[in-house]
């Protein structure tokens, strides 16, 4: 079976994320309409935003995956975290929209201008919580497995919808058993546990994109490797940053000060190796080595 590209994990589950969510849209649309109800209506409309998110997460992913040319020398992988801030950043409005409906209504106190949805919006909420809940789930493996950002914001995107339809739910349930106040209060919630996902996703973009070592974790397989290799008498520094969804890594090594120019190169090119070969999500390694008395 042929082994698919990170491009093409994305693109695969970001064209499932499209046409589920047009589907969810019409189908919440629709449901909001016949039902009278407007808490469905705004649902369809957020299914409706999340296809342009995908779009940037495309678009993202496209850019970043582009060889490295005269222009970008290291390549495009940072285009991705402008993608994940972006995306990051709809998410955030996405929240203080539901929250801030949620507030004005509760602050209201008048509640006679809702009206009683009917059961097709009840069902509605329900079937979008399942099938959002479960496109999270989908995306979020898929951003774990290709290490991306964008994915990832976009998984968020879908947990942020099926938290809204959570939201949807509660306030039609609550309008049927009498109790209308549900629908703010779960809003508010709601809200808050997407401005907490928004700005997770936004500082993980941000730290991607302004050299911030990679984790400890990693940093000590680095350390590992370089020590198995023949020649190599220890290690002065060890350096690395992100870049995008990829690692560059310097590092400098201590080498018997009498061997041949040559000898260190082998050395130098064997850890330089050695390191990129076991560690895919490495794009370079720089060695440099230090001569030492044994």
């Amino acid at each position: 079976m042929k082994t698919l590209t990170n491009e093409q994990i994305a693109m695969k589950v970001s064209f499932v994320s499209i046409i589920w969510n047009i589907i969810l849209s019409i189908f919440k649309l629709f449901a909001g309409i016949v039902a009278h109800s407007g808490a469905m209506i705004s649902d369809a409309v957020h299914s409706a935003s999340d296809v342009l998110s995908t779009f940037i997460v495309i678009i993202g992913v496209k850019i970043a995956n582009k060889e490295s040319d005269k222009t970008h020398p290291y390549g495009h992988e940072r285009m991705e975290c402008v993608a994940a801030i972006l995306l990051s950043a709809i998410l955030f409005a996405t929240g203080l929209g539901i929250g801030y409906k949620g507030v004005i209504i509760i602050s209201s106190n008048d509640y006679s201008h809702l009206t009683v949805p009917g059961v097709l919006a009840l069902a509605a909420a329900v079937i979008s919580i399942g099938v959002k809940e479960g496109m999270y789930w989908y995306t979020r493996a898929a951003a774990k497995k290709i290490n991306s950002g964008a994915l990832m914001a976009d998984a968020w995107h879908h947990r942020s919808d099926a938290l809204s339809s959570v939201g949807s739910f509660a306030g039609i349930l609550g309008a049927r058993l009498g109790y209308p106040i549900f629908d703010p209060i779960a809003s508010v919630i709601i809200c808050i546990f997407i401005l907490k996902a928004a700005f997770e996703i936004f500082m993980d973009s941000i730290n991607k994109m302004t050299d911030k070592a990679c984790d400890d974790e990693t940093i000590e397989v680095i350390r590992s490797l370089i020590l198995k290799q023949e020649g190599v008498l220890g290690i002065d520094q060890i350096k690395t940053r992100l870049f995008g969804d990829r690692i560059y890594v310097d590092v400098e090594i201590q080498a018997d000060g009498n061997i041949s120019l040559k000898q260190a190169h082998d050395i130098a090119h064997y850890v330089h190796d050695s390191i990129e070969n076991n560690i895919p999500k490495i794009k370079h390694c720089m060695v440099h080595v230090n001569p030492v008395n044994k």
